[in-house]
């Protein structure tokens, strides 16, 4: 499975090395982007505190968090990253919020969790090139009838116009195919998932270009064009927020309950 990894451990272990704490998601009246996430949470979700939820990749926490907050889950999370699990466990404990934490690879034949009632994750499958294979593995940890959701970037259309300018390196280390959404319906069959939701969500969010890798006139153009269209729709045209397009929405989501 090594060589489907666009992403290895010492590449999260720097990445979550100097992340400061607490950290916790919450609604917030400007981050259109933010919001449109949360709320396929609220609208597709069950409320129920008896339910356990898993988040794979859940380094450092702050969606679980917002989870524990909202529907009083049973919250775990599994990560491979040695600094993420660490930053996970403080996390929570800054937050006084009860959280198991599996410190293990998703594809480790050793792996053994207990099942549970949601199982989710959020900017993962796009760093592996099998996608079919990841959800699968999603799945393993799914109780029958549970409910699965899948959130990644969308890196594609005019998001990636820019991004092959500013951060050719960033997308390297993503799946592009998988940001299509129609390429979903591979493993939507193989694992004979019903569909509940699906949809790019977030409209267009500039920030999701906000990365710069090389100081170029090029570069600085393209950042300087990013902050204008981020205040241009946050203040003139907020109505383009609530359009989505896989050729210029930030995120994709789809959620989906397991055959029983």
């Amino acid at each position: 499975m090594t060589k489907d990894k666009l992403t290895e451990q010492h590449y999260w272990n720097d990445y979550w090395e100097n992340l400061s704490l607490p950290s916790e998601i919450k609604k917030n009246k400007g981050n259109y982007y933010l919001n449109d996430i949360l709320e396929v949470f609220d609208k597709y979700l069950p409320q129920d505190p008896n339910l356990s939820i898993l988040e794979i990749g859940g380094s450092p926490g702050q969606y679980l968090a917002y989870l524990y907050r909202s529907f009083g889950y049973k919250i775990h999370c599994l990560d491979y990253s040695e600094i993420g699990c660490l930053k996970t466990e403080a996390n929570f404990r800054l937050l006084n919020i009860p959280c198991k934490i599996f410190k293990t690879d998703l594809f480790s034949e050793e792996t053994n969790l207990p099942l549970f009632d949601i199982v989710y994750s959020l900017g993962f499958i796009e760093h592996f090139l099998d996608t079919d294979l990841v959800i699968e593995k999603h799945l393993k940890f799914l109780k029958k009838g549970g409910l699965l959701l899948i959130g990644l970037p969308n890196f594609t259309g005019i998001n990636y116009l820019f991004l092959k300018v500013l951060a050719p390196e960033l997308l390297l280390k993503h799946n592009l195919k998988v940001m299509d959404i129609v390429s979903w319906k591979s493993f939507e069959q193989k694992s004979n998932l019903q569909t509940v939701f699906k949809e790019y969500v977030g409209g267009f969010e500039p920030s999701v270009f906000n990365r710069r890798e090389k100081k170029t006139l090029n570069t600085f153009i393209l950042k300087a064009m990013a902050k204008l269209f981020s205040i241009l729709l946050s203040n003139h045209f907020k109505f383009l927020r609530k359009h989505n397009s896989k050729y210029f929405s930030g995120y994709v989501m789809g959620v989906y309950k397991k055959s029983l």
